[in-house]
């Protein structure tokens, strides 16, 4: 017979969401909002415009208090921390809009952006995934262009050794080959085991990384399943018609 000191240890999901409302001002835009990203997953958040995509990854990195309901990181309720304190524990942002500091240099980006005592390494792991940063180290990050600029921000998603991290609109207004680069740089992440909570205009790209899906309509989760179900071509167009491929 196998004790229960015998048995395996089962790892809390990267991320809980519980119930959630939130908005802004007198706007309530997620109502009870409810999903889970278990540990070292793909999860793949889709919905239209306005839908509330970008609200429920700003509630989980504790940029917009929640009103109701509860986030767990990694089994720990992290509801009523700020955001600093969720990212020490190993939650990583990358917002739609190029997170980068425009004013510094790239040097200064991936310096900022790295443990403390560490800078150098941060550098050094930057340079190892998007190549094309090692030659603009000394220019200033306001000055790349789009792609560019979006490597910069995604390399937080390396250099800080997250195990969870939010991806919002990583692809958007960028070409097809930085496109393509982008989401290999996902995948590598992910085959490493890190969590991702992915949300992204390419649905069907999105779906194929992903294990798990959830449908978001009007702030409520409309739909959640396996993502190789939503790339069923009837599935698809019922929850997501009209959006790129």
């Amino acid at each position: 017979m196998t004790s229960t000191l015998d048995a395996p240890s089962i790892a809390p999901p990267a991320l809980e969401v519980d119930g959630v409302s939130a908005g802004y001002g007198q706007t309530t835009v997620l109502r009870e909002v409810s999903l889970v990203v278990p540990a070292g997953s793909v999860v793949a958040l889709l919905g239209s415009n306005g839908a509330g995509k970008t609200t429920v990854l700003r509630a989980v990195s504790g940029l917009l208090p929640v009103r109701s309901g509860t986030i767990r990181i990694a089994g720990r309720d992290v509801t009523g921390e700020r955001a600093p304190r969720r990212f020490a524990r190993g939650l990583c942002h990358v917002p739609e809009g190029r997170g980068v500091f425009r004013g510094l240099t790239v040097r200064e980006n991936l310096v900022l952006q790295g443990a403390a005592g560490r800078e150098d390494d941060a550098v050094e792991r930057a340079v190892a995934a998007f190549p094309i940063l090692g030659e603009r180290l000394s220019q200033q990050a306001g000055t790349l262009s789009g792609g560019q600029q979006q490597m910069l921000a995604m390399a937080a998603a390396y250099v800080r050794s997250p195990d969870l991290v939010l991806v919002d609109e990583a692809s958007l207004g960028l070409a097809p080959i930085i496109v393509d680069e982008i989401f290999g740089f996902l995948q590598q992440r992910a085959a490493e085991g890190t969590a991702l909570l992915i949300v992204d205009q390419f649905a069907r790209r999105a779906l194929a990384m992903a294990g798990h899906a959830y449908i978001l309509r009007r702030g409520r989760i409309v739909h959640g399943g396996p993502a190789a179900d939503l790339l069923n071509a009837e599935l698809f167009d019922s929850y997501l018609g009209g959006q790129a491929g």
